[in-house]
């Protein structure tokens, strides 16, 4: 059988919104950084094509005889490339606010832990269909005993990525990932549920230990307070609320660009504010930019390519036989679906910004490659599922 088409087309679609939007959003950053108005745009451009590439190449694979190597290499390959990056030079690894995240390669900025994203979820695919199966009744303590290997490896990383890489963000997305595929694999759901709470633990106490962290948890809230806390009685909303100092930056005018949009927006390239009030708009706030100049149409457009995209890759898992495909179809769709609603709910001042980037939309090589390495490996898988 040959890979999806569709998702393939949909990958397509969104990367070239991806590349029309840099070129759009860029029209401030431009002059700031004082380069070429299609600097970022060819950027994006190469990237795209390059992810492109790669997800024909990758489909064009024998999942019986590539998938396994390709996974372990990803999963292997960038652990040790993190753990090593505190410790290389600057001229090798790019730091920022103190983070080691980028190595620098021809030019370019990669970010292992996006190729490691995908290589984390082969792993535990690869190795939930090996030694997990249907719990049988079995108690939380045998459970938990069988889960122990992975809980291991998942706090290493945890470590690496929260602490040596301050990247909250991507742990947050790589446990909710672990904790459904563990779901979706055959343990319980009261185990299912006491290691959700455990997780819960870790991240409180993650930013509990951050200044920066908690700073941000604050700004947020001085900003969400008012609409959660009319709910509570009044004597447990004052115990809550926090005085607002210093109004959030970012999430302001990225609630006001959204609010500017309206329903079909201002017009392609008509958005005012990507000129120098939400900074390198074309990132992380790349949807409030799609807001502000396609509007509401626009993103229910986005949001739709999303939902076909996610329908396809749940839909490989749900026709295949092959039951580490199937964990890892569903494992990735979850890190997309997860990065894409942490990002909707954040640019919207819902939850804290985390960092995240929109898988395809947002500019930048590492997320845009590493996206299209994970879609190419469902490809591939796609081969052995009656589409």
């Amino acid at each position: 059988m040959g890979a999806d088409r569709k998702l393939f087309t949909i990958v397509a679609v969104l990367i070239a919104i991806s590349i029309v939007m840099t070129y759009s959003l860029t029209e401030y950053t431009v002059l700031l950084f004082g380069v070429n108005e299609f600097h970022f745009a060819i950027r994006q451009l190469i990237f795209g094509f390059t992810g492109i590439v790669i997800i024909y190449l990758l489909s064009l694979g024998d999942p019986d005889k590539h998938l396994k190597p390709l996974g372990m290499a990803l999963f292997l390959g960038s652990l040790i490339l993190m753990i090593a990056m505190p410790f290389l030079p600057s001229s090798i690894v790019s730091e920022v606010g103190g983070a080691k995240r980028w190595m620098k390669i021809a030019g370019f900025s990669l970010a292992p832990v996006e190729f490691f994203k995908v290589g984390f979820v082969y792993f535990l695919a690869w190795s939930f269909s090996r030694k997990l199966g249907h719990h049988n009744d079995m108690g939380i303590k045998d459970e938990l005993r069988r889960f122990l290997p992975y809980g291991v490896v998942f706090v290493a990383a945890m470590f690496i990525i929260a602490f040596l890489q301050k990247d909250l963000g991507q742990v947050v997305v790589l446990g909710a990932t672990l904790m459904f595929m563990l779901l979706f694999a055959g343990s319980s759901f009261r185990f299912f549920l006491t290691i959700l709470g455990a997780l819960g633990i870790a991240v409180v106490v993650f930013i509990l230990t951050a200044e920066h962290r908690i700073a941000r948890i604050k700004s947020w809230w001085s900003l969400a307070q008012n609409t959660v806390l009319d709910f509570f009685p009044s004597f447990i909303a004052e115990k809550l609320r926090v005085p607002v100092e210093v109004e959030p930056y970012q999430i302001g005018h990225s609630l006001n660009a959204i609010h500017n949009g309206g329903l079909f927006g201002v017009g392609l390239g008509n958005g005012t504010f990507k000129l120098g009030f939400l900074s390198e708009v074309h990132t992380d706030f790349v949807l409030a930019g799609i807001a502000e100049e396609w509007g509401f149409v626009g993103i229910l457009v986005v949001v739709f390519l999303f939902m076909w995209l996610l329908q396809r890759i749940f839909k490989v898992a749900n026709r295949t036989q092959d039951s580490t495909i199937y964990l890892f179809s569903i494992g990735i769709g979850l890190v997309l679906a997860g990065e894409f609603l942490l990002n909707a709910f954040g640019i919207s001042g819902i939850t804290p910004i985390k960092g995240i980037s929109v898988p395809f939309l947002s500019y930048g090589g590492s997320a845009m490659l590493g996206s299209s390495v994970a879609v190419g490996m469902v490809l591939m898988g796609s081969k052995k599922a009656k589409m």
